[in-house]
């Protein structure tokens, strides 16, 4: 079964500068596409798409360039960008330009609130379908609604939710997570992501603490509506790829080939249109 991997970061840090990576140190070093390349390839990751580094805001352009720029492997791109600005407009239609940007995303972990709650946020996140683009996003399990506001203003504009809402996993959040969830679910224009529950876990997991999440995620969203993504590297704060691929593969196990290869590569294709 071939693997579209929605959810890939590269870093060159002699190129770009990640301002968060100063509090990473596990994940503070180069990893370029090679050396992802030759552990995902085997594992059948067919392609991939770019996911933006948070990268310093005057390198958010030149990256997006850079990674488009990647010919192999690489199908697009989900470019780094600020909706809170006026100047908005005028840089997606630059990205658009590229050919191979097929999403904005704007990290709203940490960030306020009401970020993505001005008019000015909510009109130009509206302008993406114009584009062909989609939203990513990014928020942690207690920052849920503001999320879902985000989508129920734009019910034109596809979203995806990055992994699976970012369940405390380690903690065993449940109840605070499903509820949510479940109200992010109702939107018919919001997809889930199931990514990045690694970088959630302690130490020593197994696939049966990971199992509940994201059967929970599928039985909320269905087969049509879930992409799959490997959050490389974050992932390998607790574990690697190769590992998340292999978790993923079974605990699908039972579905139908179809349901398969909606999760790992066909959905994607649709959503991100690649």
């Amino acid at each position: 079964m071939r693997i579209l991997d929605t959810h890939l970061h590269l870093v060159y840090r002699k190129r770009f500068t990640y301002p968060w990576l100063d509090n990473e140190p596990k994940l503070n070093r180069d990893w370029s596409f090679e050396s992802y390349w030759s552990e995902a390839e085997p594992l059948g990751i067919e392609s991939a798409l770019h996911m933006e580094v948070d990268v310093a805001e005057k390198d958010m352009a030149t990256e997006t360039i850079f990674v488009t720029g990647i010919d192999r492997g690489i199908v697009g791109a989900i470019a780094n960008g600020r909706p809170e600005h006026d100047g908005f407009a005028h840089y997606v239609s630059l990205l658009a330009a590229l050919g191979k940007v097929r999403g904005i995303r704007r990290l709203l972990q940490f960030q306020p609130p009401e970020l993505s709650q001005s008019e000015t946020f909510i009109a130009n996140v509206k302008r993406l379908p114009g584009y062909g683009m989609a939203f990513d996003l990014c928020v942690k399990s207690h920052e849920l609604d503001v999320a879902r506001r985000l989508a129920a203003a734009c019910p034109d504009v596809q979203f995806v939710l990055d992994h699976c809402g970012n369940p405390k996993i380690a903690q065993k959040e449940w109840d605070t997570w499903t509820k949510p969830m479940a109200e992010i679910a109702a939107l018919p224009n919001v997809v889930c992501k199931v990514s990045g529950i690694l970088a959630n876990v302690a130490e020593g997991w197994t696939v049966a603490d990971l199992r509940p999440y994201v059967e929970h995620v599928i039985e909320l969203f269905g087969w049509d509506r879930v992409v799959w993504g490997s959050d490389h590297p974050v992932v390998t704060l607790f574990a690697d790829l190769t590992q998340w691929v292999n978790a993923t593969q079974e605990i699908i196990a039972g579905a139908s080939e179809d349901e398969k290869a909606k999760l790992l590569h066909l959905n994607a294709e649709r959503i991100y249109r690649v």
